[in-house]
């Protein structure tokens, strides 16, 4: 004999709403059938007395969705008004569903009064009781559903500022290493436009393709492995190009691992780390080597070098080491993107030189 519901603010499709309303409709008209017909004690046929229940209930949901549809569209609809709007709509369904009905049924014109005569009170108690529950229910309903999609949204935008403030330090990590690259670049340019002019436009090429490929990682928030090692490989090019015999490296990507996506600008700041500390210092130079291998489900970067180590220079201390470009930045931009599941290490390596070991998530 009532129902539904009340809806202050519903993006669900109207026609899902109003099936979804009409179906638990159709259930608490049985079950008022039922109190009907075996607590209340009006009338012993119970489906006669369920096309009395079924008749009002859909009346109810007919009044209530319409008054809802026209409250929201005048943007009225406050919970006192449209309770009271639903105490109104439940008594006329309860008289206009008794007609109904005794039409359906074939009974005397004055089966409302006949009706009315048994049941009485507790008839129309019954009748707006349930709908006014029902309506609370679902406006309940609706309210934790407009605070769950409210919640997203703020899960959503903090995601996005989140994904701004990457963007930033990424740029920020972009401005702190080229200035030094590029300096010194332009330097070793300079002098080698009187001295080398070949090998000055070499080097002037060699900087152009890596400030193209650096400026696009920059600019994205994934990359792949096979894209920062051709980043490495111009970076390195470049630094050979400048040092000369006191630079050689050697990149190592499995070709399995070559499509495997990560953060960029991860691999960069390391590598200019080796240079700057632990090469450029040393009279004879050194080698680098940066390797890519799986190990589960991680992703090990190992970027090592033949330099100054860590106890004979300052390059990478574990007191200080966050003091040199990039590593402050890696550490912070691992712990937001991966959490826990990612870390870089530094460690020594045998008979000298260093080994940072980035151990990234291997993304599905």
């Amino acid at each position: 004999m009532k129902p539904t519901t009340a809806l202050p603010q519903n993006d669900q499709p109207l026609a899902r709403r109003l099936l979804r309303s009409l179906l638990i409709n159709v259930g608490i008209d049985v079950i008022c059938a039922l109190i009907v017909t075996y607590v209340m004690r009006i009338n012993d046929l119970f489906w006669t007395n369920l096309v009395f229940s079924l008749c009002i209930g859909m009346l109810a949901l007919l009044f209530i969705e319409t008054g809802r549809y026209l409250f929201q569209r005048k943007a009225m609809l406050r919970k006192v008004h449209f309770l009271a709007f639903t105490m109104v709509a439940s008594s006329l369904a309860l008289f206009f569903g008794i007609l109904l009905a005794s039409w359906l049924l074939g009974l005397p014109v004055d089966s409302f009064s006949m009706y009315m005569s048994v049941g009485g009170l507790g008839l129309v108690i019954l009748t707006v009781s349930v709908c006014i529950g029902a309506t609370l229910f679902f406006w309940n309903l609706s309210t934790l559903a407009e605070l769950r999609n409210q919640a997203a949204t703020e899960r959503a935008r903090s995601v996005g500022i989140e994904k701004q403030a990457l963007q930033a330090q990424l740029q920020m990590l972009q401005a702190q290493i080229e200035p030094h690259m590029l300096f010194n670049t332009l330097a070793t340019l300079q002098s080698l436009i009187a001295l080398d002019p070949p090998r000055a436009q070499q080097m002037l090429d060699q900087l152009i393709h890596f400030l193209r490929a650096s400026l696009s990682s920059s600019r994205i928030e994934q990359t792949t492995l096979a894209q920062e090692f051709a980043l490495m490989e111009a970076y390195l090019e470049l630094m050979s190009l400048r040092m000369g015999n006191r630079l050689s490296f050697d990149l190592q990507l499995p070709p399995a691992l070559r499509d495997t996506v990560i953060a960029p600008m991860l691999l960069q700041p390391l590598v200019e780390n080796a240079i700057k500390h632990g090469l450029e210092p040393k009279i004879e130079g050194g080698r680098i080597e940066v390797v890519a291998s799986r190990q589960g489900q991680l992703l090990l970067l190992d970027v090592s070098d033949t330099g100054l180590g860590l106890t004979a220079g300052p390059q990478l201390q574990p007191a200080s080491h966050a003091s040199h470009i990039g590593l402050s930045n890696i550490h912070e931009r691992l712990q937001a993107l991966y959490g826990a599941q990612a870390s870089l290490t530094l460690k020594p390596k045998l008979p000298h030189g260093v080994i940072a070991q980035l151990q990234l998530p291997i993304l599905p």
